[in-house]
């Protein structure tokens, strides 16, 4: 790659009158509204791991405290109660019998969940009692009386932290937690001549059970308030990673018409790419109905090497978003960047199927207009690796050319000055032969690891495409033959009638050479396995050391 600025990445030279959008983008992805089917399911997956988490954390607290009694002796021996002992292994066990039964790989159903939860607070709740009785029993004998509102503010804390539920929900079960303690003050003053005597007796008990009550209310307006705004948020992040039947995992990368996102079909569990381009950054409503008919168009395409479109729509706010297929792999731009030029065979194994690619495009009178590295991709599909995909057929635009050279704009000349034909470039509408010296670049590119022109401008490297003849490329690698270089060179003919006429010409062509035949199947999966991603492994653990194929397609 040369050191100088890559202008690798498609612009489009704009009209000087070109207006601004004049609406700010509001949100970078706007809602479209899932069922309460998909966010019940996440709140069952997500409430299968707080009972996880919780029965863990009630069961560690219980077994610590229980060893503690039951090596360290008492003073008045009112914890090593049996009823309590009982009630506290009781507890222990509980909890630990759901954590062990949830932390299972077994589907967990709302229902079981449920019950668990029951269980591990129910238990605990059975627990607090006995032993608040107990202790208000016992100490009231030596003339006071203990607190026993911290165990259940662990109780109703830890359930509104870990619990998800709507308000209601939530007020009744803690609501029935912060009315324990004044029930087990209630209960020990009924039974116990010494509980009515501390409290006649002692000024500061006089008042125990307003203060107890005071602080139970408090506890149980922050709990439910709490529960009510974690509810709220969670329901306003399912929303945001919702489109349409489509979950937004993460953000692969942004560019200068949208973004694209690493997501998943709810019902299907099918992993996808969605692309999001910005309503703003399309300029206008006739420019977003443009995408959506060439989306239309490409999605028509039924060849197993231009990337499949699965879906397409508008949110609420005009956003237009498509969806692809995931891949697995690079494509040549990173695999060029991080191991450098490649194979005659290999070249040629990957040129070929970009042309059976194109071949079926242009049949249907589509143009890519944007042949460039970064939009051919080498997936692993199938157990099949260095499987071409297409990407992007004209779909990407940018607003402003000024603000970064590398993205794609939106104007009367649209793709990349490295990779340019010289009529694109002059503003003639492109035709197969266009993509065609487009792909010579690109065989340029691959095989010498440098593009066919260089340049510091968008200007300067699209006069370079019209007014300069490259370098040839055997005098960067001896290894390019005299006859494979011809039809390199052919391709990139200024004159669009001295170039190829169809891919399909170009293919043979290039399969034709002596030299084209070195490569294999088992060679591309020998090569993947040392030097690139495993086919299961993530996307973005395949490709972290280069670009993000997401950002360079965005």
């Amino acid at each position: 790659m040369s050191s100088e600025i890559d202008f690798g990445e498609t612009v489009t030279m704009l009209p000087l009158k070109e207006k601004t959008a004049s609406k700010v983008f509001a949100r970078a992805m706007a809602v479209v509204t899932g069922s309460k089917a998909n966010f019940t399911s996440e709140i069952n997956s997500l409430l299968a791991r707080r009972l996880k988490i919780s029965s863990l954390i009630l069961c560690a607290g219980f077994t610590a405290f229980f060893l503690k009694n039951l090596f360290v002796a008492e003073v008045d021996g009112f914890a090593n109660d049996n009823s309590v002992m009982y009630m506290h292994l009781f507890a222990m066990s509980c909890t630990g019998l759901v954590a062990w039964r949830i932390c299972g790989k077994c589907q967990h159903f709302m229902g079981h969940l449920r019950i668990s939860e029951f269980i591990v607070f129910g238990s605990s709740a059975i627990f607090f009692v006995t032993l608040g009785h107990s202790v208000l029993i016992n100490s009231a004998k030596n003339g006071f009386l203990l607190s026993i509102i911290p165990a259940w503010q662990i109780l109703i804390f830890t359930y509104a932290l870990f619990i998800p539920n709507d308000w209601r929900r939530a007020l009744t079960v803690i609501g029935c937690f912060a009315l324990a303690p004044l029930l087990i003050l209630l209960w020990t003053w009924l039974e116990s001549e010494a509980v009515r005597q501390v409290i006649r007796t002692q000024p500061e008990f006089h008042n125990v059970f307003t203060e107890t009550a005071m602080v139970m209310v408090l506890c149980t307006i922050i709990a439910v308030w709490g529960v009510a705004t974690i509810r709220s948020l969670r329901s306003q992040a399912f929303e945001a990673k919702q489109l349409g039947q489509y979950k937004l995992k993460r953000l692969l990368g942004k560019g200068g018409m949208g973004e694209v996102h690493l997501a998943e079909h709810v019902l299907l569990k099918r992993p996808c790419a969605i692309k999001l381009i910005r309503p703003e950054m399309a300029g206008n409503p006739e420019t977003l109905a443009r995408f959506e008919r060439e989306v239309q168009a490409t999605a028509r395409l039924t060849h197993w090497n231009t990337v499949e479109i699965f879906d397409y729509g508008h949110t609420e706010d005009g956003t237009f978003y498509y969806v692809m297929e995931y891949l697995p792999g690079m494509n040549l731009d990173q695999l060029v960047t991080l191991y450098g030029p490649m194979s005659v065979g290999r070249t040629v194994h990957l040129l070929a199927q970009t042309c059976d690619a194109l071949g079926e495009a242009h049949s249907q009178g589509l143009v890519h207009r944007d042949i460039k590295p970064a939009n051919i991709f080498a997936a692993n599909r199938g157990g099949t690796y260095d499987v071409v995909k297409l990407l992007d057929f004209g779909l990407v635009k940018a607003s402003n050319q000024n603000a970064d050279l590398k993205l794609t704009q939106e104007g009367t000349i649209t793709g990349s000055p490295i990779f340019m034909a010289p009529e694109q470039a002059q503003g003639d509408a492109p035709d197969a032969r266009s993509d065609i010296y487009s792909l010579g670049c690109v065989a340029y590119y691959l095989l010498t690891g440098q593009t066919p022109f260089k340049g510091d401008t968008a200007i300067k490297l699209i006069l370079a495409h019209a007014q300069q003849t490259p370098e040839a490329p055997s005098a960067i690698n001896p290894e390019i033959s005299d006859e494979l270089e011809g039809i390199i060179l052919r391709a990139m003919e200024k004159d669009p009638l001295k170039r190829y006429q169809s891919v399909d010409s170009f293919r043979m062509a290039l399969q034709a050479c002596s030299t084209s035949s070195n490569w294999s199947r088992e060679m591309a999966s020998q090569w993947w396995h040392n030097h690139g991603c495993p086919q299961k492994r993530e996307l973005d653990e395949c490709i972290k050391a280069g670009r993000e194929v997401a950002e360079l397609i965005a």
